[in-house]
C-alpha cells in the first residue's frame, strides 16, 4: 500500500484483528435463521481469514505502507503483527497441538500424504513453464524481457516460494538476479495467488466428505487417528485452572524461546563455519533460515514432549489454546491480502491462476487415482504453497492432532525447494525461448 492505512498502531490492528475473529465465532454458534445457512455455504475458517483482507482492502489496516518522515522522506513502515503470529504464536501452537500426538497413528497414514505432496511440488515445477506458454500465445509481452529484467527469473522467486518457502524464494533472487526494482510485482503475484488458493483450499475443508466421496477416497485411517486423540482427550478432560494455563502456556513460551535460540546457534554456527552456506547461488543457502530451525525444532520438541506427563495437558485443552493461537494466525495472514491488487498487474497475475489451475489439476487427478482423502491433497498443496506458516492451519482446520502432519510436509518443502525450484527456472527458461 503506498498511503498510510487509516490505523496504523499494531494494538489497534490486533483488536480490529481479535473482533472479526469474535465475530466469526460469535454468528457461528447461533444454529438458526440466516447464519445457519451462512456457514452451511462458507466456512468459518475463511471468514477469518477474509474479513482482516476486506479491512485491507478498504484501506483500514495494512501489513506495509509509506509515509513521511520528520525530514519529509517517504519511508517504508510496516506492522508487526504477523512477525509476531508466525514466529511467536505458531511455534506455540505447535507445540500445544502435538502434546496429544499419537506419531504411530500418523505414520499409519501410509504414503498417500507424501505422494500427494510430491505432487504438488511436481505441479509447481511444470505449471511455470506450461503457463509461460499458454499466457506466451495471447499476451507474448508479458513472458518477455531481457537480461535481468527477464520476466522468467523473476518467475524463478515464485517457485522458490511455492515449493519452499520464504527462504528459498530469497536464495532464487539471488541465483537469477532477477532486478530487484521490478520485483515488486512478483511478490504481488505469491501473495495474491497463493491467498486465492488457500482460500479455495479452506472452502473445500467444508465440503470435505462429500469431496472424499467423489475420490472413492479410504479416509478411514484419518477418522481412526482424529477418534483416537479425541478418546485420548476425552479420558484425561478435567476442568482447567489458572495453574494449568499458566504450566500449559510456560511449556509453550518456554519451548518458543528454546526454538528461537536454537535456530539462531545453528544458523550462525552453519553461516560461520561452512562458506558454502553463505553462498546466495547456493542450493544449501536457505538452511540458514532461522524460520526453517525455528519451526523444526518446535515440532521436534513437541513430539518430545509427547512422550512425557505434559501429554496429559492435552486434557485441560492444551490444544484449543494453540488453536486459538492459529486462528490469530489466520487473521494476520488474511491481513496481508488486498483484494484490490487481483487488477493491477492482469498479465503476471493470469500466470500466477494458470500456474496454480496446473498444480491443482494434477493434484485432483493424482487423488483421484490413488483414491486420496481431500485432507492430502490439501496439505499436499499447502506444504508447498504456504509453507510452515499456513500448512498446519489447513491441517489443523481437519482436526488439532493433523497440524504436525502439515508441518513435517512442510519442513521436507525447505529440503526439496531449491532443487525444485532451479528444475523449474530452467523449464521457464526453454519456455520463454532464452
Amino acid at each position: 500500500m503506498e498511503n498510510p492505512p487509516i490505523f496504523t498502531n499494531d494494538t489497534i490492528v490486533f483488536g480490529i484483528l481479535m473482533l472479526c475473529l469474535g465475530l466469526v465465532f460469535y454468528t457461528s454458534s447461533i444454529k438458526s435463521g440466516f447464519w445457519k445457512s451462512f456457514y452451511k455455504i462458507v466456512p468459518a475458517l475463511l471468514l477469518c481469514y477474509v474479513l482482516p483482507a476486506i479491512f485491507n482492502s478498504l484501506g483500514i489496516i495494512s501489513p506495509d505502507w509509506k509515509e513521511l518522515n520528520t525530514a519529509g522522506e517517504l519511508v517504508e513502515k510496516s506492522s508487526n503483527v504477523y512477525y509476531i503470529a508466525s514466529r511467536y504464536l505458531l511455534p506455540a501452537s505447535l507445540v500445544l497441538m502435538t502434546l496429544s500426538i499419537d506419531l504411530k497413528g500418523i505414520f499409519n497414514l501410509g504414503p498417500k500424504a507424501l505422494i500427494m505432496f510430491l505432487t504438488g511440488t511436481f505441479g509447481i515445477i511444470i505449471g511455470g513453464p506450461i503457463a509461460i506458454l499458454v499466457i506466451s500465445a495471447f499476451s507474448p509481452e508479458t513472458v518477455g524481457g531481457a537480461d535481468f529484467e527477464a520476466v522468467w527469473r523473476g518467475l524463478s522467486t515464485l517457485a522458490g516460494s511455492w515449493i519452499g518457502g520464504g527462504a528459498n524464494q530469497a536464495a532464487m533472487l539471488e541465483i537469477y538476479q532477477y532486478n530487484p526494482d521490478k520485483y515488486g510485482a512478483m511478490v504481488l503475484v505469491d501473495i495474491v495467488v497463493a491467498n486465492l488458493w488457500m482460500a479455495i483450499l479452506l472452502i473445500g475443508i467444508g465440503k470435505s466428505n462429500k469431496i472424499d466421496r467423489w475420490l472413492k477416497a479410504d479416509n478411514s485411517a484419518i477418522e481412526s487417528l482424529k477418534q483416537k486423540v479425541s478418546n485420548y482427550a476425552d479420558s484425561i478432560t478435567r476442568n482447567p485452572t489458572v495453574k494449568d494455563y499458566m504450566i500449559m502456556l510456560s511449556i509453550a513460551f518456554t519451548t518458543v524461546g528454546i526454538a528461537h535460540w536454537g535456530a539462531g546457534g545453528i544458523s550462525s554456527f552453519l553461516s560461520n563455519t561452512f562458506e558454502i552456506f553463505n553462498d546466495k547461488s547456493s542450493a544449501l543457502s536457505s538452511f540458514t533460515s532461522t524460520f526453517f530451525w525455528m519451526i523444526t525444532i518446535a515440532t521436534t520438541l513437541g513430539i518430545i514432549l509427547s512422550y512425557t506427563k505434559t501429554k496429559q495437558y492435552e486434557g485441560a485443552g492444551a490444544s484449543k489454546i494453540g488453536s486459538i493461537f492459529i486462528y490469530i494466525l489466520v487473521a494476520t495472514i488474511g491481513m496481508k491480502m488486498d483484494l484490490s491488487m487481483i487488477l493491477e498487474n492482469p498479465g503476471l497475475i493470469a500466470i500466477g491462476l494458470v500456474w496454480m489451475t496446473i498444480h491443482a489439476a494434477l493434484l485432483i487427478g493424482v487423488a483421484k487415482l490413488i483414491k486420496a482423502p481431500y485432507f492430502f491433497l490439501a496439505v499436499g498443496s499447502q506444504a508447498n504453497v504456504g509453507g510452515a506458516a499456513s500448512a498446519p492451519v489447513v491441517a489443523a482446520a481437519f482436526h488439532p492432532s493433523l497440524a504436525t502432519v502439515g508441518v513435517l510436509l512442510a519442513v521436507f518443502g525447505y529440503v526439496v525447494g531449491t532443487y525444485g525450484a532451479i528444475l523449474c527456472t530452467i523449464l521457464m527458461q526453454i519456455a520463454s525461448g532464452s
